[in-house]
């Protein structure tokens, strides 16, 4: 079955780094454009970044362009967020997401993925 498992989180200053870890299993990972979305309490699930399945294609909200990237190793079924400067804006949940479809160009709404992993918190102080 499906299983999106997130990893890296943790407490940053504000200026650090941290770098989440997405590994996949169940499915064809290098088929599916992947996700990653995030929560903090009292604020609505938002997307983050997007990438397609070979990689080509990258996609970011624009409060964190400049400042996360994400990647993807096909060979190790792992999608990457590296987060520089963090601020504590960006304290929240962060969540993976696969496409409900393979091979489709990296989507902004949480409907376009049918599939999450449990989160990894992401805590930055000031």
């Amino acid at each position: 079955q499906v299983k999106l498992v997130e990893s890296g989180g943790g407490l940053a200053q504000s200026g650090g780094s941290l770098r989440l870890s997405c590994a996949a299993s169940g499915f064809a990972f290098s088929t599916y454009a992947m996700s990653w979305f995030r929560q903090a309490p009292g604020r609505r699930f938002e997307w983050v970044s997007a990438i397609d399945s070979d990689g080509s294609d990258t996609k970011y909200r624009d409060s964190v362009k400049g400042r996360f990237t994400i990647s993807r190793d096909n060979a190790k079924n792992t999608v990457y967020l590296q987060m520089n400067d963090l601020g504590p804006e960006d304290t929240a949940l962060y969540r993976c997401g696969r496409s409900r479809e393979p091979l489709l160009a990296p989507g902004y709404s949480a409907y376009d993925y049918n599939y999450w992993g449990q989160g990894t918190q992401v805590t930055v102080s000031s």
